[in-house]
């Protein structure tokens, strides 16, 4: 059973929050995780996506939304389409076919919510890109099929716990690693994990960056957040190693994810970081272009 796709011009179908009193802000588009489990039609049909009429699944989503808009809304407009993502299932097969096949329906969505805000919006405001997870994996698409007199805009893509392959790199030149707290137009991707033993290939493999969102290095030197947790990045595989975190608030995932990492962690862990760093994006933005 396939749902009734979303019409992105009707509010319902979007979690909304313009906070730009200034005018100094941008426009956050934000693509939410996986939040539906396999379900059945009352006459038995089992449906592998998230379906944007049911208000309970828009309120499931809503919980993740709404806590990220308390962090990167802050100062600036806000937009977070409901999306028929795909189920859980999909990705506990932790097969790439069986994910990439039933992906496409949902990005079918993600890529119709964004001609939506992108018909909606001022033209020249800068905006930002953040995901994570599914949300994520939908960030590096868009950054794919994006015309490049947009990606002038970007201030930055937020990719939270998923991959950047490198054949995603050499597929556009809108893909660029950030390399340090203020550079533009540039991707930031991270996957946590206590010790690179724990990398889960579905999300992390193979991945062509990372920066470390605490003291945004991509070297091993490492960072210090909450006093006793220390951050840093592992070169050679392209992940966070994360030491001092029990990570005992995100409970296994059917078993293959939150298991010796923190895939479930990923947007909250560094939540006060993310905060500071959009901010200081956005004033770099500023200061470059107008």
């Amino acid at each position: 059973y396939i749902p009734e796709a979303p019409d992105y011009t009707d509010d319902t179908m979007w979690f909304t929050q313009e906070n730009d009193a200034t005018g100094q802000g941008a426009d956050v588009f934000y693509l939410v995780s996986t939040w539906e489990v396999d379900w059945e039609t009352a006459d038995g049909r089992v449906c592998h996506y998230a379906d944007v009429h049911n208000p309970e699944h828009r309120a499931d989503m809503d919980k993740e939304i709404s806590r990220i808009a308390g962090y990167m809304g802050l100062g600036n407009n806000f937009y977070s389409p409901y999306y028929r993502h795909t189920t859980i299932e999909a990705w506990e097969t932790q097969n790439e076919d069986t994910i990439s096949r039933r992906y496409q329906l949902a990005f079918e969505d993600v890529r119709s919510a964004f001609e939506t805000f992108l018909k909606q919006r001022e033209p020249e405001r800068p905006f930002i890109l953040a995901g994570f997870s599914q949300g994520a994996k939908s960030v590096v698409e868009l950054l794919k099929v994006m015309p490049e007199e947009l990606h002038r805009y970007l201030v930055a893509a937020y990719v939270m716990g998923y991959r950047v392959t490198p054949e995603d790199v050499a597929s556009t030149p809108n893909i660029q690693a950030a390399q340090d707290s203020t550079d533009l137009g540039v991707t930031i991707c991270y996957n946590s994990v206590s010790d690179v033993q724990y990398i889960k290939p579905v999300v992390c493999v193979p991945c062509a960056m990372c920066i470390n969102p605490v003291n945004w290095r991509t070297d091993a030197t490492p960072a210090t957040l909450q006093d006793t947790i220390t951050v840093s990045v592992s070169p050679e595989h392209h992940v966070l190693v994360v030491k001092g975190f029990s990570g005992a608030g995100y409970p296994p995932i059917r078993g293959f994810l939150n298991v010796g990492d923190y895939h479930g962690a990923e947007p909250w862990l560094y939540e006060e970081c993310l905060r500071e760093n959009i901010q200081a994006r956005i004033r770099a933005y500023y200061n470059r272009y107008r």
